[in-house]
């Protein structure tokens, strides 16, 4: 995965899926927050560039608009205003991902829930061996 992918990957689980769980139209994100959590204070110019791209916009299903940069163009304060619209992201990368969300739940309430049945797995997957 590359640095750009990192960073978009980052701001779509951190940022844009919690606002849209929130039923939120806008969201605001600031360049050097994404920065200095992913510990490319470095390489500023990079995270900008992948916030501003297109791809960012097309595989979340947003649209910049508004992004707010001093003359430069290259700051930790430079912040994108993205318009999420509360919406799945139906035509993005993650879209079949996404479509999976829940499948398993049935299956596992029929077993007790996922941590009964993880807890039951791993208490039989030795046996009857007492050298664990």
């Amino acid at each position: 995965m590359s640095q750009a992918d990192q960073i978009r990957d980052y701001v779509r689980r951190t940022y844009i899926e919690p606002a849209r769980q929130r039923h939120e139209d806008k969201v605001r994100i600031v360049a050097g927050d994404v920065a200095k959590a992913l510990h490319l204070q470095r390489n500023l110019p990079n995270v900008c560039q992948a916030l501003g791209g297109k791809k960012f916009q097309t595989e979340n299903d947003v649209r910049l608009i508004e992004r707010q940069a001093p003359p430069s163009g290259q700051s930790n304060t430079v912040t994108f205003v993205y318009d999420v619209g509360g919406r799945k992201p139906e035509g993005s990368r993650y879209a079949g991902l996404l479509a999976l969300e829940g499948i398993g739940k049935e299956v596992f309430a029929a077993l007790g829930g996922g941590e009964a049945y993880l807890r039951r797995e791993r208490e039989s997957f030795y046996g009857d061996r007492e050298d664990r």
